[in-house]
């Protein structure tokens, strides 16, 4: 204990074997001791007591669209990473898509690294791409660390990122099971999406029928299929369609390699109060009914779904446009994931460890940071969040830290305040004032 730097103290701490009241050592950034509370302060060590707010550990958001560089009039390092501190997550990781060029070589990793290393206020990881064209670069992209590789099985919304067909996911997966990589998937299936009714305009139901269920219940057989007989690892994007639930849980039981995330906004908004015209509710798979909502909660409960993660996916507010067969798709919701999340799950009568294994510890395992990221123990970085999780703010999109105040939570009472965030025992917000950047870029365990 004669290195301890920093001690954090609360009535309520969540641990992997509990909460309780508790105190946090560390030194050199990484937790050294989970001490009884009223331990005494190692000489020299500062306290920080947080009283009864909750400390837990950082969130990992696992999808995160940065789009940066090429798009960053949408969003940047710089915005997304303090919308992130800002809601008490501690590490993203990158998707390889709307940024130019897209993550898919070893040469574009290295662009998007040089950016981002000197505007991360939190840890960044990132994903590669699997192409048509890419097979030839899986296996470089994975030894220069990036976590997985990206597919999409309709089309992505930009041309520099081109869908699979059925052959190319096969030689895609193939030569990614064949080094032990992940593949992770959108999984909508461009059959069912093209035979399904298109008569664009501002009405959400038509939206809603243009993306069905089906397209995504498809798509994840196949997915499960070509898994199964390659032996491969594979991982289902922003679920959406509870109908896809048995699919899943019976791939399971067979011994197929499949996990699968869900989002805030699959978990809090709903089909029935999306108003017509109201493009910043826009996302591809979209929101459903509340039926369908009450059935990804039971998911969640029982395992069936592992994890929760954003898919924060900005743009300018100009391409949220009240036409929904036009409207950019996708969600701005970094620095509101885990309030919002926090007040459904306590409705439904889950409590914070829930949400912490949902949002941090289930995420962090997802992508091999579970040695270093997710939890409260001993050896991992000292990564927390401080919340007063029974406080409620409104949301207001002019306060958000990201880039374009766009928010489909606007005007929302949600609990759970993040009094402050911080990263290898560095305090990097609190109260809304940020530190310099002190995030690092992180690579694939090997």
């Amino acid at each position: 204990m004669n290195d301890v730097e920093l001690v954090l103290r609360s009535t309520r701490v969540i641990t992997p074997e509990g909460t309780r009241a508790a105190s946090v050592a560390v030194a050199d950034g990484r937790i050294t001791a989970v001490l009884p509370y009223d331990s005494g302060v190692p000489a020299g060590a500062r306290l920080e007591d947080f009283g009864d707010d909750v400390l837990l550990p950082g969130l990992v958001d696992t999808h995160v669209h940065v789009n940066d560089p090429g798009r960053t009039e949408w969003e940047g390092f710089w915005t997304a990473t303090r919308a992130a501190a800002a809601g008490g997550i501690t590490t993203l990781v990158d998707m390889p898509l709307n940024s130019l060029p897209p993550t898919t070589t070893v040469d574009h990793l290295r662009t998007k690294r040089e950016v981002a290393a000197a505007k991360a206020h939190i840890d960044v990881g990132f994903w590669g791409g699997a192409l048509p064209d890419n097979v030839k670069d899986l296996r470089p992209l994975h030894d220069a660390g990036v976590f997985g590789f990206k597919a999409f099985l309709s089309p992505s919304g930009v041309d520099e990122f081109p869908e699979l067909d059925r052959e190319q996911l096969d030689r895609s997966m193939a030569e990614i099971a064949g080094f032990g990589g992940l593949l992770i998937v959108h999984a909508e299936d461009p059959r069912h999406l093209a035979s399904a009714p298109q008569q664009g305009g501002p009405r959400y139901a038509d939206f809603l029928a243009s993306r069905p269920r089906g397209a995504e219940d498809a798509a994840i057989m196949t997915l499960i299929e070509q898994a199964r007989r390659h032996g491969a690892r594979v991982h289902v994007l922003h679920l959406s369609s509870s109908d896809a639930l048995p699919l899943i849980a019976e791939a399971r039981r067979d011994g197929v390699r499949i996990t699968v995330e869900t989002c805030p906004h699959y978990l809090t908004l709903t089909a029935e109060e999306v108003p017509d015209g109201a493009g910043e509710f826009k996302c591809c798979p979209p929101i459903r009914e509340a039926a369908n909502q009450d059935l990804l909660w039971q998911a969640l409960a029982d395992g069936t779904i592992d994890c929760v993660v954003t898919d924060h996916s900005p743009s300018t507010a100009d391409l949220k446009t009240d036409d929904f067969a036009t409207a950019w798709g996708g969600i701005s919701g970094l620095q509101l994931s885990l309030p919002a999340v926090w007040t459904e799950a306590r409705k439904r009568g889950h409590d914070l460890e829930d949400v912490v294994r949902w949002m941090s510890t289930r995420t962090a395992q997802l992508v091999g940071l579970d040695g270093r990221k997710g939890a409260i123990a001993v050896g991992r970085d000292a990564d927390f969040a401080v919340l007063a999780p029974d406080e409620t703010f409104t949301v207001d999109p002019a306060a958000l830290q990201h880039r374009n105040p766009v928010t489909a939570y606007a005007g929302r009472t949600l609990y759970g305040v993040v009094r402050s965030t911080w990263l290898r025992g560095e305090r990097v917000v609190a109260d809304g004032e940020f530190t310099d950047p002190k995030g690092r870029l992180l690579t694939r365990p090997s």
